[in-house]
């Protein structure tokens, strides 16, 4: 197992080059001089050629490309993605409190995104064509396809306006969590738990539930037992489920005005703010990598088969 996850982590490498490439050249995307948007950044009034030419040797855009890269690669390994453009910051002092906050609205979130998907998908597997497992897969039908701003305006409108009894934004207490929480778990419930329930549904087919309820096994076991291998399907779905939430809290955060990365991330588009905006995606793209990682690990972990293929 160990040379399995030293495999894995070895193939993970050159994709992170590859990812921190590709987000290093953001900033040389833009039809501008680099210089001329960190300037146009900063809201300089009259941008010269001399002020042009000071910008670039301070922040060694004056330097061959590759020496740039890998100079912005060095400093990326240690926490330093250099300076936010508009205000001056160091870029980890503003992405590392923010990232904290996503992350728990994010895990907090997912622990229910992931809880209500087994419940729901073994209860429908379960009773497979009955009223509730008709019930169930209508309502999330309708509750995902709700776009999640829409929904949020409703649970504020209700319980925030109406009721006044949960917080319209911020992250003051553990109240606020409750409304962003609901609206990320509708939005990704609905989609994940018909993954367990369609595994269930094919290994409970398979013959060694057959042979299980042949020797007499109660039938709580044979449903642990079928639960168990629907599992390793569905766990590289749970897996991704973290960074897909994590880099989809933009509209959630904004609506609800939570400090988190995603409401970072929308300023610093707005303002051209490039370290921040390189921070921002190159911490996204990493956590899939991880994630994914993970996922691989864990699968080999309860399925020792797939070891054999790396």
């Amino acid at each position: 197992m160990g040379s399995y996850i030293v495999k894995r982590i070895l193939l993970a490498i050159p994709l992170l080059f590859v990812i921190s490439f590709i987000t290093f050249i953001l900033i040389n995307l833009s039809p501008l001089d680099p210089a001329v948007v960190v300037l146009q950044a900063q809201e300089v009034p009259q941008i010269t050629d001399e002020l042009i030419a000071q910008t670039n040797e301070a922040l060694g855009f004056d330097k061959p490309f590759v020496i740039q890269y890998v100079n912005w690669l060095i400093a990326c390994m240690q926490f330093n993605f250099g300076n936010s453009y508009v205000s001056g910051e160091q870029v980890w002092s503003l992405v590392g409190p923010a990232f904290l906050n996503t992350l728990k609205l994010t895990m907090v979130s997912s622990v229910f995104i992931i809880g209500l998907s087994i419940l729901l998908g073994v209860i429908c597997a379960m009773r497979e064509g009955k009223v509730i497992d008709k019930s169930v897969r209508g309502i999330s039908f309708v509750l995902t396809a709700m776009p999640s701003y829409w929904l949020a305006a409703i649970l504020i409108w209700y319980f925030s306006v109406k009721l006044d009894l949960l917080p319209t934004s911020g992250m003051d207490s553990f109240k606020s969590y409750i409304l962003p929480v609901i609206v990320i778990t509708v939005s990704y419930t609905g989609i994940y738990f018909r993954t367990v329930r369609s595994s269930m549904l094919s290994n409970m087919n398979e013959d060694y539930v057959l042979y299980g309820r042949a020797s007499g096994l109660s039938e709580r076991k044979v449903t642990m037992h079928i639960l168990r291998n629907s599992l390793q399907v569905a766990v590289s779905i749970f897996c991704m489920a973290i960074p897909i939430v994590l880099g989809s809290t933009v509209v959630i955060e904004n609506v609800f005005a939570w400090p988190g990365l995603g409401r970072l991330s929308v300023r610093s588009i707005l303002s051209r703010d490039f370290p921040i905006i390189q921070a921002y995606v190159l911490m996204l793209a990493v956590t899939f990598v991880l994630f994914n990682t993970i996922s691989d690990v864990i699968n080999a972990a309860m399925n020792p088969r797939l070891r054999k293929d790396l």
